[in-house]
């Protein structure tokens, strides 16, 4: 493992703190280069629009994700940039890895938001 990250959105006040984009910015600092040609990135939560277009400007080979995203997802469940035919670069993504597992943590991160903005 060469970066890890959380979601900070909330906590920074900046809707682009996703933890994906937040980890390909921690890795390419670690690697001193834009390119993360032999990186796989691992996340618990199925990328938005947002981050999958940056995992495809990083020219990330492989995404894991454990749950899908009906809402925003971007890797397969609404849309599947990573996969776009008229896009420069592709990705190679496993998706539902150890969803039931995924979904009790997402439970969890967000009841945490709740708690706290109830302060």
């Amino acid at each position: 493992m060469i970066a890890r990250a959380h979601n900070r959105r909330e906590a920074d006040g900046d809707a682009t703190a996703h933890a994906e984009l937040l980890v390909i910015r921690a890795a390419s600092a670690v690697l001193g280069q834009w390119r993360l040609e032999d990186v796989t990135l691992y996340c618990t939560l199925e990328p938005c629009a947002m981050c999958a277009g940056a995992m495809i400007l990083a020219r990330l080979p492989r995404l894991v994700y454990a749950a899908p995203d009906p809402k925003a997802g971007a890797s397969g469940s609404v849309l599947d940039l990573l996969n776009h035919p008229q896009l420069n670069h592709r990705v190679e993504v496993a998706g539902g890895v150890l969803a039931g597992e995924a979904a009790a943590l997402i439970r969890e991160f967000f009841a945490g938001l709740r708690a706290q903005g109830q302060k």
